[in-house]
């Protein structure tokens, strides 16, 4: 019995393996096929990326904010509190303010593309769009996963800019510490190293993002529970990927840059 259900399991696993497989494959079959949709791309970039600043922010806020107020006790106590911004900047650039902002997003925009989608094969307009000879793939995923493709690394450099902010007034909470000499240290201490490889997780981690909302929504089943359903269990499945993704990252950078 034990046996049958593990067989069982892992057929299931094989067959959404191969599904994501031949989606991926659609995607970039579409991507490189005529008649782009340029204005359902800049809707998407704008209900993408711009609805997810303000949230964004001020998570960002908070997090620079928080991080200089615990990190602050323990470096006086060795005698370090000058190395508060070159702390804060190493941490935030290279980990924290990618890491955060991709899980925000995913679940902020990896649920809202599954439930939409969702919604609109549940109430069979993706069936519509086939039948009237429109490409749905086309005009539906691509869109989606380019739009979060490219703002997920936006989001994150703002948000990493904004985190600077945070620490700076957490700092001046204790501490008389000028604008110009605070970001002087934050940037003295950054170097290529840091920018590049945290720039090229997000752009995975954005792709990630739109390739799991798009694929739980356009593959949910009938019934208005897989709705609920894609919206979930896109959000699990997105923030799983981008921790793995990031894991790979961090070992990949380690190997080229250190």
């Amino acid at each position: 019995m034990a046996e049958q259900i593990m067989n069982s399991g892992w057929r299931r696993w094989m067959e959404s393996v191969g599904d994501q497989t031949v989606f991926l494959t659609s995607f970039f079959r579409n991507v490189f096929s005529g008649g782009f949709e340029w204005s359902e791309f800049v809707r998407q970039s704008y209900e993408i990326g711009y609805k997810s600043l303000t949230l964004v922010s001020i998570t960002s806020f908070i997090m620079g904010l928080v991080l200089i107020l615990q990190l602050r006790p323990t470096l006086v106590d060795f005698g370090a509190a000058s190395m508060l911004p070159q702390t804060l900047a190493v941490s935030i650039i290279r980990e924290m303010g990618p890491i955060i902002t991709a899980i925000i997003c995913a679940g902020k925009i990896a649920s809202s593309i599954g439930a939409e989608l969702g919604s609109m094969k549940v109430t069979e307009q993706i069936d519509a769009m086939e039948v009237s000879g429109a490409n749905p793939v086309q005009y539906l995923v691509v869109t989606r996963i380019l739009a979060t493709t490219l703002m997920i690394p936006l989001l994150t450099m703002i948000g990493d800019v904004i985190s600077l902010f945070g620490g700076y007034f957490a700092l001046n909470f204790t501490d008389d510490v000028s604008f110009t000499l605070y970001f002087t240290k934050c940037f003295a201490s950054l170097d290529f190293t840091d920018y590049l490889p945290a720039l090229v997780k997000t752009v995975f981690f954005g792709f990630a993002i739109g390739f799991v909302g798009c694929y739980k929504g356009f593959n949910s089943n009938k019934g208005t529970e897989s709705v609920g359903l894609a919206a979930n269990s896109a959000v699990v499945t997105a923030s799983l990927w981008v921790f793995f993704i990031d894991m790979l990252a961090v070992q990949i950078t380690n190997l080229l840059f250190y």
